[in-house]
């Protein structure tokens, strides 16, 4: 098993922040068929075969941690890249 631990500062309010993850993780059910929940108001978790993890948010920072399978290893970097996309696209602070 790999893991993939990614934090990055963001500049949103809780709520966006909130709304971002919220949005990540929706397009990834629809891409990828993972299953996601909210733990808390701060903690989304998710999985599918091969795949788990969760995403933290903080007050200036989110925080993902994912857990590869062995099937999955090979597409580690390409996963890595996918989260870079996302936090840039989706964490990026943006006007009201």
């Amino acid at each position: 098993m790999s893991q993939i631990c990614i934090t990055r500062a963001h500049g949103l309010s809780p709520k966006k922040a909130r709304q971002a993850a919220e949005a990540v993780a929706s397009d990834l059910q629809s891409e990828y068929g993972l299953q996601y929940l909210w733990e808390d108001d701060d903690t989304l978790t998710f999985q599918r075969t091969g795949i788990s993890g969760q995403l933290t948010l903080e007050r200036k920072q989110v925080t993902v941690n994912v857990r590869l399978g062995l099937l999955l290893l090979p597409l580690r970097a390409s996963f890595e890249r996918e989260i870079h996309d996302y936090f840039d696209q989706r964490f990026a602070a943006r006007k009201a």
